[in-house]
């Protein structure tokens, strides 16, 4: 690394230290003049790649995606951490897939996914768009189905729950 005062090509590395966000901090010495300056390193992210159903493709804009959480989470018991949260997680898969496109279905699924786990309500909203519903039964059929799942989920988790069982 070159010194930013004297220009010279050779220093060395005094101290080394991982910060929170996936940078590492690095205190050098020039090795002529022997001044300190520091350096921080951070791994090149690559950039993500929309594929969108008509085929044309734009990069992924993680404001887009909370815009539309945040629009299903209206008037929700649901605070903008969670919401935050919610949208790094589901950046965070995107990016470990390793793949620099991915297409929107994908998203669309990892939102409803995320979703169905943070709040029921949001869940239907986002899905009555995504899914576009053509009709009200295919709505109906979309909470019916959720409601099973919350019913199969509920009574699994609780063991005092037995067929026959009297509350």
């Amino acid at each position: 690394m070159k010194c930013p005062f004297c220009h010279f090509k050779d220093t060395q590395v005094v101290e080394t230290r991982e910060t929170g966000d996936d940078t590492t901090r690095r205190r050098r010495e020039c090795l002529k003049c022997k001044k300190r300056f520091t350096t921080y390193e951070k791994l090149e992210s690559f950039s993500l790649r929309v594929i969108k159903k008509d085929g044309n493709r734009e990069s992924f804009d993680k404001e887009k995606l909370k815009k539309g959480i945040l629009r299903a989470c209206e008037k929700r018991p649901i605070t903008l951490e969670e919401i935050e949260k919610t949208v790094d997680d589901i950046e965070k898969e995107l990016r470990n897939k390793a793949q620099k496109e991915v297409k929107t279905k994908l998203i669309g699924d990892l939102v409803m996914k995320h979703l169905k786990k943070l709040d029921s309500v949001a869940y239907i909203r986002f899905a009555s768009v995504y899914r576009a519903f053509q009709d009200i039964g295919e709505f109906e059929k979309e909470v019916k189905l959720l409601k099973f799942r919350n019913n199969k989920n509920h009574s699994s988790k609780n063991p005092n729950t037995k067929k026959g069982a009297r509350a």
